[in-house]
């Protein structure tokens, strides 16, 4: 499986090209949805995007770890982490596009 990744750039040249939306615009855009995005997680813990999927924040507990190396243990400390569901609608997408 080949690894890319899309980066901001390549989003706002998106919006250049299929929106006709001046490139500063476009970027100014893009970071207004990211930050929404980020806000909206810190704020309410939950993001869905309809057709796109739902970002959750879930809490992680303190739990003892092994360092993969050494094999000692270690106490990995409790932690928030974002989590991201596919929409049914991505899910099938995704399925049907086979290399």
């Amino acid at each position: 499986m080949k690894t890319t990744t899309l980066t901001r750039a390549d989003i706002s040249d998106t919006l250049v090209r299929e929106v006709d939306m001046p490139r500063q615009r476009a970027s100014e855009f893009l970071e207004a949805v990211l930050n929404n995005v980020i806000e909206s997680l810190v704020a309410k813990g939950t993001v869905k995007v309809s057709s796109f999927g739902s970002f959750n924040v879930r809490q992680k507990a303190r739990r003892v770890g092994r360092n993969p190396k050494t094999g000692k243990e270690a106490i990995i400390s409790p932690r928030r982490v974002i989590t991201f569901k596919p929409s049914q609608y991505m899910k099938e997408k995704v399925q049907r596009r086979k290399e």
